[in-house]
């Protein structure tokens, strides 16, 4: 049996505890892409110059790109994180979790910050679609 791949039943909720007090859902992705994840490295590694393999784990952050449409509601969401960081001058720490009912898989994002973002669309004969750089501490896979 196949299983249905398709993202468009994907549920996206993130928190930002001190600025929204109940998860927010995203809604309105990009057409072409909702979000995208860096690879993660699992190793260090290390060739000893007699030619010994000698490996490690050291922990590493994981980047994601979030991408809404321009007429996107939750774009104010990612807009009052960074007004808001600009005001108080300081850092709010984000959690997410993304349900992927088409595939019974859930992913929970930890101790995350909105590393980078444009702070208005670029504009052609159509407003652009929304970046949002979000670097996480670390995403955890789960069954549903």
């Amino acid at each position: 049996m196949a299983l249905d791949i398709s993202a468009a039943n994907a549920i996206f909720t993130i928190t930002v505890p001190g600025l929204y007090n109940a998860p927010v859902t995203l809604k309105n992705f990009a057409t072409d892409r909702a979000w995208d994840v860096a690879e993660q490295s699992c190793a260090q590694t290390q060739m000893s110059i007699d030619g010994y393999l000698n490996a490690g784990f050291v922990p590493e952050p994981v980047d994601q790109n979030i991408v809404l449409s321009a007429a996107s509601e939750s774009v104010v969401v990612f807009e009052a994180i960074m007004t808001a960081q600009q005001t108080a001058r300081t850092l709010y720490r984000l959690g997410a979790e993304i349900t992927l009912t088409s595939t019974g898989r859930k992913y929970t994002m930890v101790n995350g910050v909105l590393s980078g973002m444009a702070p208005m669309p670029s504009a052609g004969r159509m407003l652009a679609d929304r970046h949002f750089a979000v670097r996480w501490q670390a995403i955890y896979p789960a069954g549903l």
